[in-house]
């Protein structure tokens, strides 16, 4: 600790603002108890990146910190928002960096964990301006939505952008509409407008990527969904189910089992496909950092020590 402080008022010289140590990773991944042991052994903070963490009663779904870790590491960007409340990347990079700008003047690093790939780059380069989409269009696509349901939107923003569609979460009806409107009104895939220069943060930023084996993270992913039903993952989803046309609520674990709740399937079917659907959207993470070149990679499948490793990494940068 010692040599990591002495790093850090070197490094405090060109990043007057300290250091934000990310940590991200695919669902299951980890990457939230190793945020934890890294927040409690640097005695600092932790700024969450994830688009559903922010909304109040929903907590087994999303595998929210307990208040228990809450109590022993102080968590900012959860439980801000009501399920009905809006909250977009644009509203996370305006209070991450205002968060930021406030705890890096106590803290010199702080931890930012989270797996919400489109928080975690505004965070890092900021938001290209997207065009205005005038209401006819946001209508005419929620009207698709609302009559032909998720596949007519998948395979539409397959037409106008299939870039878009290997990274985007395809489950998250809220993402494909914004994506589909942009495209509509401008003549250009949404994709195309997330290609700017990055803007320039007054602290430094530490990207660190758990990468886990396929096989390995599937059996967590798995065991974690049957850890979720235990926890009252059904209960939970009861409480929410009137809340189910809610964008929040269009996540995976939480609609699975209101189409059991609804007579459209078994609940040994809503099971298997939280379990699915999850495998898929871990994919797609892995997809989207495997085009980002400048993240410090672990394999946290392996016996390595990630803390130590992480520690030596945060010495050495």
């Amino acid at each position: 600790m010692r040599e990591l402080g002495r790093i850090l008022i070197i490094q405090s010289y060109f990043y007057p603002m300290g250091t934000v140590l990310l940590v991200s990773g695919p669902t299951a991944s980890g990457k939230s108890a190793l945020g934890m042991a890294l927040a409690q052994h640097l005695h600092t903070v932790i700024l969450s990146a994830d688009s559903r963490q922010v909304y109040r009663g929903m907590d087994i779904g999303t595998a929210k910190p307990s208040l228990e870790e809450q109590n022993l590491v102080p968590h900012y960007l959860i439980d801000i928002r009501d399920p009905h409340q809006s909250f977009d990347v644009g509203q996370f990079e305006t209070e991450a960096t205002d968060l930021l700008n406030d705890l890096l003047r106590t803290h010199p690093v702080v931890l930012v964990v989270g797996g919400t790939a489109l928080y975690l780059k505004a965070l890092r380069q900021g938001l290209d301006p997207f065009p205005t989409v005038p209401e006819a269009i946001q209508q005419r696509v929620r009207t698709i939505y609302a009559e032909q349901g998720i596949g007519a939107l998948q395979a539409w923003l397959e037409r106008v952008d299939p870039d878009y569609t290997r990274e985007v979460d395809m489950a998250n009806p809220h993402r494909l509409i914004r994506a589909i409107g942009v495209s509509e009104a401008s003549g250009r895939p949404f994709s195309s407008f997330r290609q700017g220069r990055a803007v320039a943060r007054p602290f430094k930023v530490i990207p660190v990527l758990l990468e886990p084996d396929r096989e390995w993270l599937y059996r967590r992913i798995n065991e974690r969904v049957d850890s979720m039903l235990e926890a009252g993952l059904v209960e939970e989803a009861r409480r929410l189910y009137p809340m189910r046309h809610l964008d929040a609520l269009q996540t995976v674990g939480y609609q699975e089992l209101f189409t059991w709740m609804e007579g459209a399937c078994s609940f040994e079917d809503a099971v298997h496909q939280i379990k699915q659907n999850t495998r898929r959207f871990a994919k797609r993470q892995l997809t989207w950092f495997r085009k980002e070149s400048d993240w410090h990679r672990f394999d946290p499948s392996t016996s390595v020590d990630l803390i130590d490793q992480v520690m030596r990494l945060l010495s050495a940068e």
